[in-house]
């Protein structure tokens, strides 16, 4: 196992960028104060950017980060081939985890969405490093996205054994809930992309975990 995928098994915060979310405000500011407070992953999603504009975006955050937090990549499996990104994370309508592996080798991070235990299991029979469990709560990010919830979290919890990540509104009010099911990574969006101070926020968030 490699170092990078070792933290995978320590607590931490794991912020996933929405633009939705981001509305005007900068990408980058927002990643800086996050990173100084103790982020240590983070997920480049944007469904909309061109392949140029996302490999261009994707730079600027790989040096933002300059390894202080693990940088994975939504989807787009040759992007994050381009970008010498940590990993690469899939749901399941992407492309096959095992078409992912061939391109991305042996030492890349490989995630995988899941909303219910038998999608988690399944996916823990293939070769990926960590299972997102979600959505554990309603986010407006995803509306239409089956709700996991707290008990199927905690079920994968005791069933799973490569990492596991809880993702889906989760924020500052329900952290300890989720952190309780001893799920030790959570996901965030719009705690940190929405918050007046995101150095603050994501403290607070990582104090609680």
């Amino acid at each position: 196992m490699t170092l990078k995928k070792a933290l995978l098994k320590k607590p931490g915060l794991y912020l996933v960028t929405d633009n939705s979310a981001l509305k005007d405000r900068d990408l980058f500011d927002i990643l800086a104060c996050s990173l100084k407070a103790g982020l240590d992953m983070v997920q480049f999603r944007d469904k909309e950017a061109s392949d140029g504009d996302f490999l261009e975006t994707g730079f600027r955050i790989k040096e933002l980060l300059k390894h202080k937090a693990l940088f994975i990549i939504n989807d787009r499996i040759h992007a994050a081939l381009a970008l010498d990104a940590d990993g690469v994370h899939l749901g399941p309508k992407d492309a096959p985890i095992a078409t992912a592996r061939k391109i991305l080798g042996k030492k890349k991070i490989i995630g995988f969405s899941a909303s219910s235990l038998k999608e988690a299991m399944d996916a823990q029979k293939q070769s990926v490093d960590y299972i997102a469990i979600g959505a554990i709560f309603k986010t407006p990010v995803k509306p239409g996205y089956k709700i996991a919830g707290l008990e199927t979290l905690r079920q994968a919890v005791n069933a799973i054994n490569i990492p596991l990540i809880a993702i889906g509104g989760i924020n500052e009010s329900n952290i300890k809930e989720v952190s309780a099911t001893g799920v030790k990574r959570m996901a965030v969006v719009r705690a940190i992309l929405e918050a007046e101070d995101p150095y603050l926020a994501t403290k607070i968030l990582l104090g609680k975990i």
